[in-house]
């Protein structure tokens, strides 16, 4: 279990580490693919928690749903230091102590003091098995709760674990929903299943103020990329998206969509969704931030930027549609939280399957002898392009191989052949000046800020920028930012 920094007893609310934030969202995305299919509700509920337990580390993990009768809570799976459901805590009465709390009042709740809480039952038991961290999630769909998820850790857990559940919770709900509608009526479990809504029906329904638009045919996605696109949705809506447009092309999903700006707001900078209150700037953005990372680890983009004299923002979302084949497995295990961050994006680009390191068959890719000497099929990664392999490595890569390049040096090593990918070539030399924006520019600094800081105006802040990049060859600032600092700029 992740724990939280080690002066703060209660959950941490520093900004999330984005590397636990992208292995605990591949960890999701494994449990999410278990559950593809399933309409037992035991078994969905199960997956889930054993997926906490085995994948996160918890003591114990459970999962209520609500009875029909709306008046309990129904024990129906608990996994780790407790197997059974028919112990104490099988019914649980809605509103009664911590689990009918929070599916009575629908709001997630996260303690890193258990035994310290007024509504723990028996905080002997809490003393005596060390549990220390409790989080509660409601499982919601619309306005309806129909269960909850508990779990309990050793050791504290970080604030943005909630964020985590989040995620998981919308895949087991959407799962359990199902489950729970087959069984209420298991005479229409046909149409049901054949009658199921598709991505543009449910984004018509969250846009309530855009004019919705559909091009290409419609396939279906995983739930890990239907997820991103709701929750895009959600926030458009909030903000009176005017316009919408899912397109569906060769390889790729893509929802295209406009935001007109009031007028008293017309003044904006380009760095923001105008001149809105602050704390709905900061909504805005904040969860934009955590979208883009999401989808950037399925090999996706979203961007966002302003329209003409800035009256509106124009906002993209590009996935791609996802494994509909498993590709071959690869474990990535590498020192540097941002080179494995990197590596992740391109192989989900390259339509490999990403493992953890306990996976046999996985092609392990690591910058780290000690990961290479204990491994049987290494694929080297050069941080640098004077760095030979080391002698356990079967093939290695730079920075300049691409995502067909990397599938296929690992699908050669799975079936046993030697690869070795071009050098690069080399990049062009950073001034010092671009190098001191690029450094500020990874900090989350915004141009305003940088220029302040370095006493230049906004103007000189974006030249430089715009001159980056065309050295970097990226496409936007964030990966500018990743190619500044591998390349050894920042």
């Amino acid at each position: 279990m992740r724990a939280a920094p080690a002066d703060v007893d209660s959950p941490s609310v520093d900004r999330p580490n984005q590397a636990q934030l992208l292995l605990d969202l591949q960890r999701v995305n494994k449990i999410a693919q278990r559950l593809s299919g399933c309409l037992e509700i035991e078994i969905i509920a199960s997956i889930v928690t054993d997926g906490l337990v085995h994948q996160f580390g918890c003591a114990f993990a459970r999962i209520w749903v609500v009875e029909p009768d709306a008046t309990m809570l129904r024990l129906v799976a608990s996994s780790g230091l407790y197997t059974h459901t028919n112990g104490s805590f099988a019914r649980v009465p809605m509103g009664a102590y911590k689990v009918g709390k929070i599916a009575q009042n629908r709001v997630p709740f996260l303690s890193n003091r258990l035994a310290e809480e007024a509504w723990v039952k028996d905080r002997d038991w809490a003393i005596a098995n060390n549990i220390q961290g409790f989080a509660g999630y409601p499982l919601m769909t619309g306005d309806r709760v129909i269960g909850v998820l508990a779990t309990f850790s050793h050791s504290p857990m970080a604030a943005e674990f909630l964020e985590v559940l989040q995620v998981l919770c919308m895949t087991a709900t959407i799962a359990l929903d199902a489950a729970l509608q087959v069984e209420a009526k298991p005479t229409e479990r046909k149409i049901s299943l054949t009658n199921s809504p598709t991505l543009s029906d449910q984004l018509a329904h969250l846009l309530t103020t855009a004019t919705m638009a559909l091009v290409g045919t419609e396939t279906p996605l995983p739930d890990s990329v239907s997820y991103i696109f709701l929750r895009l949705g959600e926030l458009l809506d909030e903000f009176r998206c005017d316009y919408a447009r899912l397109v569906y092309g060769a390889t790729d999903v893509t929802l295209e969509a406009i935001v007109a700006l009031p007028a008293q707001f017309s003044n904006a900078q380009a760095s923001q969704i105008g001149s809105l209150p602050h704390d709905a700037v900061a909504r805005w953005r904040s969860r934009c931030h955590q979208l883009r990372f999401m989808v950037t680890c399925l090999g996706g983009s979203l961007q966002t930027q302003p329209g003409p004299q800035q009256q509106m923002v124009q906002v993209t979302l590009q996935t791609p549609y996802g494994n509909r084949e498993s590709g071959d497995k690869v474990s990535i295990q590498c020192r540097e939280a941002l080179v494995q961050t990197a590596l992740t994006c391109l192989a989900y680009r390259a339509g490999l399957t990403v493992c953890d390191a306990l996976e046999p068959e996985a092609i392990v890719i690591t910058d780290s002898e000690t990961v290479a000497r204990a491994a049987d099929r290494v694929l080297w990664v050069r941080v640098k392009a004077s760095n030979p392999a080391p002698a356990p490595a079967t093939a290695s890569i730079g920075w300049d191989t691409d995502a067909d390049q990397l599938r296929q040096v690992v699908h050669q090593l799975h079936t046993g052949q030697w690869v070795e990918s071009a050098v690069n070539p080399g990049t062009p030399r950073p001034s010092e000046r671009e190098r001191e924006i690029m450094a500020l520019l990874a900090q989350g600094l915004r141009d305003r800020d940088i220029a302040n800081q370095l006493y230049i105006s906004e103007s000189t802040v974006k030249f430089h920028i715009n001159n980056s990049l065309a050295k970097l060859q990226a496409k936007n600032r964030y990966q500018a930012v990743y190619q500044a600092a591998v390349h050894g700029w920042i």
